[in-house]
């Protein structure tokens, strides 16, 4: 009986422990009251049934150990109840070492969950004392000298902190630790324990309001940051591209021209820097972005478009945003064009507003009839979504007869857009400005905000017109302050005041109206900037290029192809220039003295005459010869090539202005014509002086010999068969003309006739002859005059002349020929006389060959040098940034070309802010829960 008992009581006792054993290791600390329910009457049968058991079969006289010896001794004489005797003896210590096990292990859970929360707290409140200790920094420093002469009781923390916040340490290193309490107690600073519990201290007595201040300013820094940032991707927006698909919300300033929108802007600014006037002035749209600078103390505002640079006078500020707005013509009143301006200083929020002309009610005579309308409609234009509507009236003019609020309500008719500035609040009862501010009459979303813009009566002076308008605004709400609050702060009815509040407030409104808009940006910009990545690749292979790349490619192209051309100015082709000049110029010194000479035929036939010798020709053909030849080398050659070889380069200049690209570059061709041709300038008159004083010694005398003879006969012959082509090509396009050969024959016997009657009538006159019978035939002759010039058109008769020359010309170079031809000429320079066309043909040779050389070495390699460095200095290095930049855009390909590619870096880098901006909220200073919602569904 007790043998069953045991076991059971065994099983049970397993059990128990094993359930104990898992509830520790599995961090639950007490037992379930179905496992007590279960193990309870078990426990109470096993100790019943030993008792009962033990009572029975124990022997009398028997002590325990002898009975229990006696069983084991009886059990041992069956050898299969060993392995199960020795698990018996064994069960008891296990479990008992389950148990301890299982204790510690759930000794050992309890103890890390109550160290991680200690470290948290500690953490949490190390954390707010920190806090704490950086905002009041400000405040310590300011009675740094006062408490310095105070005596403060020494300070002890207790022990049990000590051992917290050195436990805290510990875990960050032992050495670190003793380094830095060993640095703190040799400088006579506190040491991290002290300082720590200092802070702890310090957030522990902090007030409430002293945190909810220091959260609030540290919001307001991280709003600014935020707010810099978006205010710069709206600007980059604006710059990619002025549609409605990429833009950023900017608080657009509407109100009639009498409630008092400039004061606001300048109240907002902090100087007075609006135009002035009776009548309407502000005729453009202002583009006024703020800029936060709180490393710099000089205030000054920018331009961008004019280039004016920084202006530190608002002043001046003032009278050019005037000056622009007065350009505008009276017939237009108001213009689209907006001014961009920009300030910059450490009073002004990060923020961007756009300030529209007043809405005027009635038009005054000098204005047009449609003004009204224009201004409507540039407001409208403006006020369309994504933008925020400033709309600001009057306190002392009824909200229902404020044209800003009925152009904003027709825009944003539930008022989402909306912040209602209320002016000149001093001219109404604070129980009337309250209400006007609760906006229960025509309520906005955003609210509105109550203001004293301007100062009140003499105090409006351009000096100091703005700090005191600003000290009156704070008198004014703070001795109504049972009505409106705090000035600073919304107060509990929730009405906002002050032109702080309301600097703060479009902060507020522009930062979330920003964030709510950038979901929407993000997705816009990633869809640009993958269109403009495919066009870029697709159109020029992803090929950048820049406005100085384009510039130095054009100056190379131009000094290549100028290298190009100038192959045609090398010495051979020079020469042959030159020589065709002078053939020109031998052919009309033999039609000067030989062909119109009447004894030519008597040359003709010397030359003729196989018997005559040249020393039997007269003298008079000699001098004929030394005549010519004089001629030639004294018609001005040194000037006449030199300046043909200039006119040359000229053409070549012009030729290489007119092409592309600088067909796309009419200034740049302009600067390049006007240089290069003052090169040649400066190089004629020194060329051709050389020119002339090489060649003198040809005035005087030639030799020739037999080569240079035979080389001047064949080219004579050459020069004289090309003209004789020409004259013969010339009188058949005049037989053509006319009407062929028997007209022409006509034409020509009637000019001829023309011609003999003509000389006659000089012969008579000279003679003085006249009868009345010489009378009769002048009238005869006069009317058969008459009647041919019926027959015979002037044109006709001027084509008819212009035969007769060409025939003679044409038999004279026959004869010519003929002798060029002949033995005569062929034996040699002793026949000059007689042949002058192969002499003076090697004069010209000899005077080309010579005028070539120096005009190659005085004015080609002058100019080649030069033109090149010329190019560099006055068309690429003069050029500053902007004049590059406006020369490379002159050509549509590349102006193309950069728009697309600056629109993508633009894209781009827009792109590459939009999602900096989530690490930017990451970084920033951690602000309230409450205010974490701005940028939480855009993330």
């Amino acid at each position: 009986m007790h043998t069953v008992a045991r076991r059971k009581l065994a099983s049970h006792s397993a059990l128990f422990h094993h359930q104990r054993s898992l509830a520790a290791t599995s961090g639950v600390g007490k037992i379930s009251a179905r496992e007590l329910k279960y193990l309870r009457p078990a426990s109470r049968q096993y100790s019943s049934l030993l008792s009962s058991s033990s009572s029975r079969a124990r022997p009398r006289g028997l002590r325990p150990g002898q009975t229990l010896f006696r069983q084991i001794h009886a059990r041992a004489i069956s050898y299969s109840s060993i392995p199960r005797f020795v698990a018996r003896a064994f069960r008891v210590p296990i479990a008992g070492a389950t148990v301890g096990a299982g204790g510690l292990t759930y000794a050992n859970y309890k103890y890390e969950e109550l160290k991680q929360k200690s470290q948290a707290w500690i953490n949490t409140a190390r954390d707010t004392a920190a806090d704490a200790l950086d905002t009041a920094s400000e405040g310590l420093k300011s009675l740094s000298a006062a408490a310095s002469a105070v005596k403060l009781p020494p300070f002890e923390a207790p022990q049990f902190l000590k051992d917290l916040f050195s436990a805290n340490e510990g875990s960050e290193g032992e050495g670190q630790h003793k380094s830095d309490a060993e640095s703190s107690k040799s400088s006579g600073k506190p040491d991290g324990e002290d300082a720590a519990i200092a802070a702890l201290v310090a957030a522990t007595m902090s007030s409430p309001s002293d945190s909810d201040r220091t959260n609030s300013d540290l919001r307001q820094n991280g709003l600014m940051h935020l707010t810099r940032k978006l205010i710069e991707i709206r600007t980059m927006l604006l710059s990619i591209d002025q549609s409605d698909t990429l833009k950023l919300p900017s608080i657009v300033v509407i109100g009639s021209q009498s409630s008092g929108k400039s004061s606001v802007l300048e109240a907002i600014v902090g100087h007075e820097f609006l135009p002035k006037g009776n009548n309407m002035v502000t005729r453009r749209p202002i583009e006024l972005t703020l800029i936060h600078t709180p490393d710099v103390k000089e205030e000054y505002g920018e331009f961008p478009a004019l280039g004016l640079g920084k202006i530190t006078d608002f002043s001046n500020i003032q009278r050019t945003l005037t000056d622009l707005n007065v350009a505008v013509p009276a017939d237009e009143a108001v213009s689209n064009d907006p001014i961009d301006l920009r300030i910059y200083s450490s009073r002004v929020p990060d923020l961007t507003l756009i300030d529209l002309p007043g809405y005027i009610q009635i038009t005054s005579m000098d204005q047009p009839d449609s003004l009204k309308e224009k201004i409507a409609g540039l407001c409208e234009k403006y006020i369309r979504e994504p933008n925020i509507i400033l709309a600001v009236c009057a306190a002392d003019v009824d909200l229902a007869n404020s044209p800003a609020l009925r152009a904003s309500r027709n825009v944003d008719l539930l008022g989402l857009r909306t912040i209602g500035v209320v002016t000149k609040m001093d001219l109404v009862s604070p129980e009337q400005g309250v209400a006007i501010l609760s906006g229960n009459k025509y309520p906005l979303h955003l609210g509105y905000v109550g203001v004293v813009a301007k100062a009140p009566g003499k105090a409006h002076r351009r000096e100091s017109a703005t700090p005191v308008a600003h000290k009156a605004e704070t008198d004014f709400f703070k001795t109504h302050k049972e009505f409106f609050g705090d000035a600073s702060s919304p107060s509990g009815s929730g009405l906002m005041v002050g032109t702080d509040m309301l600097r703060r407030r479009l902060m507020d409104v522009l930062e979330s109206s920003m964030a709510s808009s950038l979901h929407g940006i993000s997705n816009a910009v990633q869809l640009e900037l993958e269109e403009a990545r495919y066009q870029f690749k697709v159109q020029y292979n992803d090929r950048r290029i820049s406005a100085e790349s384009y510039v130095a490619e054009t100056v190379d192209a131009l000094k290549a192809r100028f290298k190009e051309f100038t192959v045609q100015f090398r010495k051979p082709q020079i020469r042959s220039k030159l020589k065709e000049m002078l053939d020109e110029k031998v052919m009309d010194v033999l039609e000067q003295l030989y062909w119109s000479d009447k004894r030519a035929a008597e040359l003709d036939a010397l030359g003729a005459d196989p018997r005559v010798k040249p020393e039997d020709v007269e003298s008079y053909w000699r001098y004929k010869l030394e005549a010519a030849s004089s001629l030639l080398t004294k018609s001005g050659v040194g000037r006449d090539s030199t300046l043909l070889v200039a006119d040359g380069l000229r053409a070549l200049i012009d030729s290489i202005a007119a092409r592309e690209p600088f067909t796309f570059h009419p200034k740049a061709a302009e600067r390049l014509i006007e240089f290069s041709h003052a090169i040649l300038r400066d190089r004629i008159g020194v060329t051709s002086d050389s020119v002339e004083n090489c060649i003198k010694p040809y005035k005087y005398e030639v030799e020739v010999d037999e080569r240079e003879w035979e080389q001047g006969r064949t080219q004579a012959v050459d020069l004289f068969e090309r003209e004789l082509k020409m004259c013969e090509s010339k009188l058949s396009e005049i037989r053509k003309k006319v009407g062929g050969s028997r007209r022409l024959s006509s034409l020509v016997g009637y000019v001829k006739r023309l011609e003999e009657e003509e000389l006659e009538r000089k012969q008579r006159r000279l003679a003085g002859v006249e009868d009345d019978a010489q009378s009769l035939d002048e009238a005869t002759e006069k009317k058969k005059r008459e009647a041919d010039d019926y027959r015979y058109p002037p044109a006709q008769v001027l084509d008819a002349r212009h035969a007769m020359l060409y025939s003679e010309r044409s038999n004279a170079l026959k004869l010519r020929l003929a002798a060029l031809r002949s033995k005569r000429c062929k034996t040699g320079p002793n026949q000059d006389l007689l042949c002058p066309e192969a002499f003076l043909n090697v004069v010209a040779e000899k005077l080309a060959y010579t005028s070539a050389m120096f005009i190659n070495i005085e004015l080609l390699d002058q100019f080649f040098y030069q033109f090149p460095r010329e190019i560099d200095s006055r068309l690429l290095y003069d050029l500053d940034r902007k004049e590059i930049v406006a020369f490379a855009r002159e050509n549509p390909a590349i102006r193309k070309h950069l728009d697309l590619q600056d629109r993508k870096d633009k894209l781009e880098e827009v792109m590459k802010q939009l999602n900096s901006l989530s690490t930017l909220r990451k970084d920033a200073v951690p602000t309230p829960r409450r205010h974490r919602g701005l940028f939480g569904n855009i993330f």
